[in-house]
């Protein structure tokens, strides 16, 4: 378990390190017409994201377009290199939030409550891994959950003594957008060793 748990701790970084430089905030969506109101994308999961945020209780994300809304009217560069271009398209494909900072009385129990606040919102809870990363009391809590063809990502990673460091990650992924990219396409964006699932 732990060496899954490992390749699941550096893709699950990898893609919200993708979708906060892409600036994952509220993105295009699905499309027009009426199954446009119906349909679960980008924009639905964002909001399902920020809002599980406001209401638990977790330290503000400090992290540029981690939950903002872009307005659109400022313009991005265009990306100049194949990674660049692939990011793009994968934050086509994420919403995500992200708390990476100093440790913060009652974290952990925010990150649960944000859980509880998706659960409520039928995302369904699935695996959890729960390990001890050192004496000091650090450790690290994974969650995965799922809804729509979405797959969420969960996870709260704190550190005792000196380091006194803590990261909460909400990362949502499109199982159908995601399956778009080639295996050198992944491979391009996360490294030879990126394992996907």
């Amino acid at each position: 378990m732990r060496s899954r748990g490992s390749g699941w701790v550096t893709v699950a970084g990898a893609m919200a390190a993708v979708a906060l430089v892409a600036g994952c905030g509220t993105g295009a969506g699905t499309g027009g017409g009426a199954s446009a109101a119906a349909a679960f994308g980008r924009e639905e999961a964002q909001a399902e994201i920020v809002a599980a945020v406001e209401t638990s209780g977790l330290p503000k994300s400090g992290r540029a377009g981690a939950g903002a809304t872009p307005t659109g009217a400022t313009p991005r560069p265009t990306p100049s290199t194949e990674r660049e271009r692939l990011e793009e398209r994968a934050a086509a494909c994420t919403a995500a939030w992200q708390y990476l900072g100093p440790s913060v009385d009652g974290v952990k129990g925010a990150f649960e409550k944000a859980v509880t606040a998706l659960a409520g919102e039928d995302w369904v809870q699935g695996e959890r891994q729960v390990e001890k990363l050192d004496e000091k009391g650090g450790s690290t809590v994974q969650i995965t959950l799922r809804k729509r063809g979405w797959v969420l990502y969960a996870r709260h990673v704190g550190s005792g003594g000196s380091m006194d460091m803590e990261m909460v990650s909400l990362q949502a992924t499109e199982t159908a957008c995601w399956n778009r990219f080639t295996e050198e396409e992944q491979k391009t964006l996360f490294g030879e060793g990126a394992e996907q699932g």
